[in-house]
Formats: C-alpha cells, structure tokens, sequence
C-alpha cells in the first residue's frame, strides 16, 4: 500500500466556507431556568420563594390559552399538582386597582385587580378582607415582576394565594369578561424536575456525534466510497479513476494563526448577532444551516449506503453543468434537499427538534472531516482561545452589556420569535413547563478537533485502545459534559460555558497523558506527513 508523501490542502472552498463559517456562534450549553421545588412551607408568611405558575382559564365552558404567571413572597402556596385544585369563577376588583374595599362581590371566587395604586400587600389583603379565594395582579408590562414584602408587617397574615400575570393574559380575560361571559380559572404550580431525561439524550447524542465524526475514516474506508466527493463534479477525464484514497479529500489543516483569527472573528460575529440581531438574520443563517446539513447529510448517507452496496454508484446520467453524475447520488440530494426544506418550513413545530438535530450531527461530521488539528500545539492555541472566549461572553460579558451576550443570542432575543439553529435541542420530557435542553455546535465541534486527532494519532502509531489517546479523551469529554449539567444544576438553570468544563477535560488530559507517558514532545510537534513518511519506509 502506498502512502501519498503530502496531502492536498483548500485554504477555500465553498462548500467549506460555508459548512464552517458559522458554527462558531453558539458555545454553551444553555438550559431554561429552572423554578425552585416548592418545598417552602404552605402556610402564610414572608419569605416564600417566586415560583412559576401555570394559570388555566375557562370562558363559558371553553378552555383558552394557559398562562404564566409567578407567585408572591407572601401568601400561601399553591399546589403542585392541577387535579389538588381548585376552579373558581374570576372577578374583577372594583375600583379595578384593587386599593380600597370592592363593590363587587368577591367571595369565594378570585379577584383580579390592575399593578399601582398601592402595594401587592395592600391589594392581597383587600381581597382577602372581601372573601376573595385569591388575588390575581395583571401586570402594566410583559414581563413578570416580584411581588414581595416586609417581614414584621400584617403581609405575614394573608392566607390567600396571589399571582401575578402579564400584561397581554390580562388583557385576553379582561375581553371575555367585556363579551359578558363568564370566566373561571384554576391556579397549580408544577414542579420542573432537577434533572430531565432529555439530559441524557443529549449528553449521548453529543458524545456519540464526537466519537463518530471521529471514526468516519473507518466508515468510509472502501475506495468505492470516496467517489462520492466529486459524484456532482465534472469528469476531469473520461478514462480518470473514479475513485480516490482517503487521503486526497479536501482537508483544511488549521493553523495557529487562523486558530487566533478563528476566535477573533467569531466574537466580531457574535457581537454582530447580538446588536443587529433580527427575524431576517436569524432567517440567513437558517439558509445557511440548511445548505451546510444538505451537504452533511448527503455526505454521511451516500458513505453509509456505498459501503454497504458497492454497486449503487454506478449508473451514470449526464446533466448540464455536472456532466456525469452518479444516479444514486442525485436521488439522495434530492431526498436531502426535501428533508431540509420541510423542516425549514415547519421549523416552529413541536416536532421540528428532531429535523434540526439530525441536520445539524450530519453537518458536524461532515465538517469534522474537512477541518483537522495538526498537532497539539494548534489544539492548545485554539481550544485555549475557545475557552476565554466562551468563559468571557457567558459570565463576563453583563459586565459590559448588562446581559450575558452568549445567552441572548442562544435565546434569540430580538428576533421576532426565531431561534438560531446551530444547536442540537431536545424537548424535556417530564417537564411540565416544556422548554429544551441545548447543546451548542461549538461544545461539540472544539472538542471534538481533538478527539478526531487523537483518533488518527492513535492509527498512525499503531497504538492499542488502552495505551492510545482516543479512548481517554473520549472519557474525558463525557466527563466534561457531565461536569457541566452539574453545574447547570447548581447554578439554578443559568446558561453555563460548556467549554469551561470540556477544555480541561480533553486537553488537559491529553496533556497529562502525553507528560506521563514521555510523548507530549511527539504530540506537540506531530506532523501527519512525518507519519506517512515513517510508515512508508516501515513498508519499503
């Protein structure tokens, strides 16, 4: 077998260009807050946590839309569960702000009152004083706001429960009511579980996405299988091989240069997305992700498939521009480009997670294949930078822009509704909230760089499962995932750097590893063409 002495290398292509320019956007892994468990006391005082509320409301009969809405510091609990509550017609305070004794009646039924004019107290215990089973406060804005009090004061008295809604579900009861019809509604506040099953999809789904980017090699060892990376192109010659060796796929080679300018422009970008960030940008990158997951996922079926049924490829149609193109590979681009355009379409749909994911693992595996780590010295200069910059915009950044930059852009605030999709998502599954558990491209792609080195390290020098490098960092980098869900539990569902944690678990134990072992000198400087030389004169 013969070792090609160097490799071809694109500085710039597209399909490069545009499977890799964006991916950088979102390093975190990012998880809705979570609320507190509820297990406060159920009897009336002043220190309650703020809780979540779910508030179902019946106009006539009718169920409309659930609201949400946030408990009091004062008061009594509410029940965790809907069926240990209790459905009660609503009324509204007269005056409406809730400040003085209603003339209307409010006994037994809950009493809806306007923000200002007086404290959350005052209005609490107004209600309660005119037999009202519980205060609802529609807020002057969209936002939830706190309702507290003061220790020491008859706040600590109220045994009613009070909630507080938004603006635009007060504004949905109040038009009911106008229409003469009558209103009910049923407060309970659900639980979030600290830790959902979702988790633990994801955490699979990241891991498995490393590991397997990292032996696609393997997957597509058979030359037969290489044919596929100029199937769409036109015949150099009509008498040329058709297929290629491994080796003479586009590769890019990163350098420590482009490692530095790679993290620089990817805060340009992020800072860009954050101050102009709108439904027609979010939009772009939608189009970008859909053509970068086509060409991932056309990719990743055509090897999987020419593996399998080496005889698939053969049939050949001549089309303008392409000239001589494979059947098979036409049938499945089109398949792809199917795939993507109906999940671009039905993007807001529950069930669009599971396009979005599929699309997005096709395009890391894909780029994992075009960009490598030569070295651990380019790995340590870009997963080092990585690292600030993930530390820096998640927890640093309020400092500068009152807000944590990486989190608003995740959220995609200011987009009109839309998300960025350079994220894998899974929907929590007992979590009667709803909401996702996030894993962001970058919290697998930088990480995985050096897993896929790793993997060829090991190959190249012929090192078993035990004493290589791919089985360790492989560890290292569930460890890192796992390390950071922690986190995300202990810091109460606030977005967490996830490269805070993976970094040293890869890197820095491949460092270790390479120290112990005497081998971080061969690490460091490794070269993959010194590798090929070696294992060729081996063979001469």
């Amino acid at each position: 077998m013969a070792f090609p002495s160097r490799r071809r290398r694109r500085s710039c292509s597209l399909h490069a260009v545009l499977l890799f320019s964006f991916l950088f956007l979102i390093g975190l892994s990012f998880a809705e807050e979570a609320s507190h468990d509820g297990d406060s006391p159920k009897f009336p005082g002043c220190d309650h946590p703020y809780n979540l509320v779910k508030v179902k409301n019946w106009a006539h009969g009718v169920e409309g839309e659930t609201f949400a809405g946030i408990t009091a510091r004062f008061g009594v609990f509410l029940p965790k569960e809907e069926k240990n509550s209790y459905r009660l017609t609503a009324v509204f305070s007269n005056p409406l702000n809730g400040c003085s004794p209603s003339s209307s009646k409010l006994s037994g039924s809950i009493a809806m009152a306007v923000r200002g004019g007086c404290d959350f107290t005052t209005k609490a215990e107004v209600a309660q004083s005119g037999g009202a089973a519980a205060l609802l406060v529609i807020n002057d804005e969209e936002e939830l706001a706190e309702m507290g009090c003061e220790k020491g004061t008859s706040a600590q008295d109220i045994s009613i429960p009070v909630v507080l809604i938004p603006k635009s579900g007060g504004q949905s009861l109040n038009k009911s009511i106008v229409n003469g019809q009558k209103v009910e509604l049923l407060f309970y506040a659900p639980v979030r579980p600290p830790v959902d099953l979702s988790v633990i999809f994801l955490w699979i789904m990241a891991v498995g996405t490393v590991v397997c980017a990292s032996v696609w090699s393997e997957i597509a060892a058979s030359e037969e299988t290489n044919e596929r990376y100029n199937e769409l192109s036109p015949k150099e010659t009509s008498n040329a091989s058709a297929f290629k060796d491994d080796t003479e796929k586009e590769v890019i080679d990163i350098n420590v240069k482009s490692a530095i300018v790679f993290v620089i422009t990817a805060s340009a970008f992020l800072l860009l997305l954050y101050f102009f960030m709108s439904s027609w940008f979010v939009w772009l990158l939608i189009v970008l992700f859909c053509i970068g997951g086509i060409e991932g996922m056309h990719n990743c079926i055509t090897t999987v498939i020419l593996r399998i049924c080496r005889n698939c490829g053969r049939k050949k149609l001549n089309l303008p521009l392409f000239g001589e193109t494979s059947l098979f590979s036409l049938l499945v681009l089109i398949c792809c480009v199917v795939f993507a355009t109906v999940w671009a379409i039905n993007r807001q749909a529950s069930y669009s997670w599971a396009g979005q994911d599929i699309l997005g693992i096709c395009l890391m595996i894909t780029v994992l294949q075009v960009a490598r780590l030569p070295n651990i010295k380019v790995a340590t200069v870009l997963l080092c930078c990585a690292f600030v910059y993930d530390i820096f915009w998640v927890f640093l950044s309020p400092i500068i822009f009152h807000q944590s930059v990486m989190i608003a852009v995740a959220r995609g605030d200011n987009s009109g509704g839309e998300t960025i999709p350079m994220l894998l998502r899974i929907p929590r599954f007992a979590d009667e909230w709803g909401g996702y558990d996030m894993i962001g491209f970058g919290d697998i792609l930088f990480p995985g760089l050096l897993v896929s080195f790793a993997f060829r390290y090991d190959k190249a020098n012929k090192k078993g499962i035990a004493n290589g490098y791919f089985l360790w960092l492989t560890i290292g980098y569930g460890v890192g995932l796992f390390l950071t869900y922690l986190g995300l539990y202990l810091m109460d569902g606030h977005g967490q750097p996830a490269l805070l944690y993976l970094v040293p678990c890869t890197l820095g134990l491949c460092i270790l590893l390479g120290l112990v072992r005497g081998e971080l000198k061969d690490l460091w400087n490794y070269s993959s063409e010194d590798a090929s030389s070696r294992a060729s004169s081996g063979l001469a």
